[in-house]
């Protein structure tokens, strides 16, 4: 008698074996996808709605659409770019209904002019198994806030562009087919994102400066107190 083959674990399906057990109604290989891309989907709608919950919205939505759209993907793109698409879609068309007034994004001009709206060295790398100290735990919490609110004041088009190069890792030629613009258009948006990106963080760090190492306050009062402490107890002419 011929042994059944043992299936692989769902999560070690490929993207199209996924696309084809939730195209016949599987929920667990909904789940599965969704845990693979979720990340990629939030900040993808992250980086054009600038809200987190309006970016989970989104996101629920594209994976809805999807769901019942997945017996009419054929392939032609990673599954992966389909979604990211689908969540970029539904992002922009949320957009417009929060603020109808507004100037919405704008994923395929290419203005002439954009204005800004507003790791470790080396050698000092911690060991993987050291526990991060709550000093360090803080200062990594803080300067992830400082980019995360810099990269949030990005033009619109920038922002979404940085987010997939830089934050997501993704290739320009997909960035392109996930915005539906050029690539010469996704190169020429990562290199001034990055720019304005550095000029923010720079203009912060500038400010911050003059501010490091503060003596006024407590510093200064404790050391003037312990001079005159051991003043007082010297000897005269010492």
């Amino acid at each position: 008698m011929q042994q059944p083959v043992p299936q692989a674990p769902i999560k070690d399906l490929t993207d199209a074996e996924l696309a084809g057990r939730i195209a016949s109604g599987d929920r667990l290989a909904l789940q599965c996808l969704m845990r693979r891309y979720n990340q990629t989907l939030y900040r993808t709608a992250r980086s054009i709605l600038k809200d987190d919950a309006e970016a989970e919205d989104a996101v629920q939505e594209a994976y809805v659409l999807a769901y019942h759209a997945m017996d009419h993907f054929r392939g032609d793109a990673k599954l992966s770019t389909w979604l990211i698409r689908i969540a970029v879609n539904v992002s922009i068309r949320r957009a417009r209904k929060l603020n109808r007034s507004a100037k919405v994004i704008d994923l395929v001009a290419d203005p002439a002019d954009f204005r800004e709206t507003g790791g470790m060295a080396q050698g000092a790398e911690m060991d993987e198994h050291t526990p991060e100290q709550p000093e360090r735990a803080a200062l990594r919490a803080e300067t992830r806030r400082l980019i995360e609110a810099k990269i949030s004041r990005l033009p619109d088009a920038f922002r979404t562009v940085f987010v997939m190069r830089a934050i997501e890792e993704m290739s320009v030629t997909e960035t392109a087919i996930c915005l539906d613009i050029p690539e010469a258009t996704v190169r020429t948006r990562y290199f001034r994102a990055k720019g304005l990106l550095r000029e923010a963080l720079a203009r912060e760090i500038d400010f911050s400066l003059s501010e490091a190492f503060s003596f006024a306050g407590d510093r200064c009062d404790r050391i003037v107190a312990g001079v005159l402490r051991q003043l007082g107890n010297s000897s005269p002419g010492i």
